[in-house]
Parts: structure tokens; C-alpha cells; sequence
């Protein structure tokens, strides 16, 4: 592939991401396609379109995936979709008595409204995850690997995934936002968590300030606890709001990973993993990161 090419697909990639996130979003709620179905196809076609760009413009061609890892990924990748759909049974059975039985928005609106509070749910929520120790011994399972990229974005703790999914989706089902508006912030959401784990040569410039993007979240996975702010996924204007904002143009982290590897197992043990949480009671020095 030639330069200008690789240039262009610099330049392109994200926006091409976001004008297909709308088009079918229009299409499926103008058509009143199944939402569900469209938006685990969505969660896919994400997946390997960003998977394609990782070989096409590789922002560290080192942090592609090798075979073995790729099954070890599948695996969390189950696991975080079995945490889904578990994290959905206690948001149902809450919103049944205490979510307002009519959305009191137009959808115009709605959808806006349901992104930032979502987002600031999931914000505080995933920061919490860095401060609170026991928090930490499941959170920490998503930054053991010393490489970022789409494939390892699932690999997550069960429990985290449950209690992280769960407290944003009960916010907005609280809030009384329409399964419409809820459908569009999720397929955002979908789109925006794969991208920025993508290990893709792309640069968003002044959309850093509203949308988290690659550059930022590569910080985020830092070793350097200096650097490794942004606890944003989709929207970054909450880092800005509380300070934990540190990217600037062509700052890059000097390592990704954990500041002390011996404190979780390694990604390929995944039993072990999902039961660190319980090995030992939860110490004074269990600092995130």
C-alpha cells in the first residue's frame, strides 16, 4: 500500500466509522429493524473493520495479536458478553417499578441527553475502578497486557463487565430514556470502546477535546501513573471536567501494561485470573495500576 493511501485511510477511518454508526442507526429505526440483531451484527462488522485498519496503517505493528493470544481474547470475549447480558437481569428487574413508564423527551433529544449521562456514568464508574482497591483486583485484569489493541478490549473480569454495564444502563433506564435513544448510545458506545483500544495509526486532532480516541486511551493504559488519565471510552469532555485530561499532540506513552506485573496473572490464564480477586484478602498496598 502506498503512502498517500495510508495518509488517506489516516484521515478517513474515524469519520468513516461515525457516518456509518448514524446510517444505520436512521436505517434501523426508520425501518424498525430488529435492534438487538442490528446491534450485535453492529458489534461485529466494528470489530473487523477496525481488525482490517490494524494491518493496514498499525500505529505499533509489535502489538498485533499473535494466534495463541487471539484465542486467549476469544475467550474474555465470551466472557464479557455473558457479563452483558447478566449485568441486564437486575436493570430489569429495578426498572419494572422505578423507571418513569413514558419517556418525557422527543428523541432529538433524548439521544444527546442519554450519551452524557451514560458517559458520565461510566466515567465515574471506571475511575472508581482505579481508586478503590478491591475494585482494582477486578478492573485491573483489562491492563495486564503489555499491548493495545482491538482484539484485547475484551478482556475484561466477568464481575467488572456486570457491575460496570449495569450501573449505566440502570442510570439511563432510571432516567426513562427510550430503548430507541438507548439503542443509538449503544451502538456509539460499542463503536467508540473498539476504536480507542485500536491499534491504528490515526489521529483525530481537536475531536481529542470531545471524543476520546486511540491517542488518548493508549495513555490511559500507561505505566507512567502520570500520564495514564483518561478514564473516558466514548466522550472525553468528563476528563476535562475532572481533571484527568494529559494527552497533547504526539504524546505518546513510553510503556502500557501493568507499574507491577506480578500482582495479577497473565492474560493467558484465564481461570486464574477470574478468581485473583478471592485468592487473598484485599491488602493495604493493592494500589491500582
Amino acid at each position: 500500500m502506498g503512502e498517500r493511501l495510508r495518509s488517506a485511510l489516516r484521515h478517513v477511518a474515524y469519520p468513516f466509522l461515525l457516518v456509518t454508526l448514524v446510517s444505520i442507526a436512521v436505517a434501523a429505526l426508520r425501518w424498525r429493524w430488529d435492534l438487538g440483531r442490528v446491534s450485535q451484527f453492529f458489534l461485529l462488522g466494528t470489530i473487523g473493520y477496525l481488525t482490517v485498519l490494524e494491518w493496514l496503517i498499525p500505529y505499533e505493528p509489535e502489538w498485533r495479536p499473535s494466534v495463541g493470544e487471539w484465542g486467549w481474547y476469544g475467550a474474555y470475549f465470551v466472557l464479557t458478553m455473558i457479563g452483558g447480558a447478566l449485568s441486564q437481569v437486575p436493570v430489569s428487574a429495578m426498572v419494572g417499578w422505578a423507571a418513569p413508564p413514558h419517556p418525557v423527551l422527543p428523541l432529538w433529544a433524548e439521544i444527546p441527553a442519554a450519551l452524557l449521562l451514560g458517559s458520565l456514568a461510566n466515567y465515574l464508574m471506571h475511575r472508581w475502578s482505579h481508586t478503590n482497591r478491591w475494585l482494582w483486583r477486578l478492573h485491573g485484569v483489562h491492563h495486564v497486557p503489555d499491548k493495545v489493541n482491538v482484539a484485547n478490549n475484551g478482556v475484561n473480569h466477568i464481575v467488572d463487565v456486570v457491575l460496570t454495564q449495569g450501573a449505566v444502563q440502570l442510570s439511563l433506564a432510571l432516567a426513562g430514556f427510550s430503548a430507541e435513544s438507548v439503542f443509538v448510545v449503544g451502538l456509539f458506545v460499542v463503536a467508540q470502546g473498539y476504536f480507542v483500544h485500536a491499534n491504528v495509526d490515526v489521529r483525530i486532532g481537536a475531536l481529542n477535546h470531545v471524543f476520546a480516541g486511540p491517542e488518548q486511551h493508549r495513555l490511559h493504559h500507561s505505566v507512567d501513573l502520570a500520564e495514564a488519565g483518561h478514564y473516558g471510552s466514548d466522550l472525553s469532555i468528563w476528563d476535562h471536567a475532572f481533571g484527568s485530561f494529559t494527552w497533547q499532540p504526539g504524546r505518546r506513552p513510553a510503556a502500557v501494561g501493568l507499574l507491577r506485573p506480578s500482582d495479577f496473572p497473565r492474560t493467558r490464564e484465564v481461570l486464574a485470573s477470574h478468581l485473583q480477586p478471592w485468592r487473598r484478602p484485599v491488602q493495604a498496598d493493592d494500589f491500582p495500576a
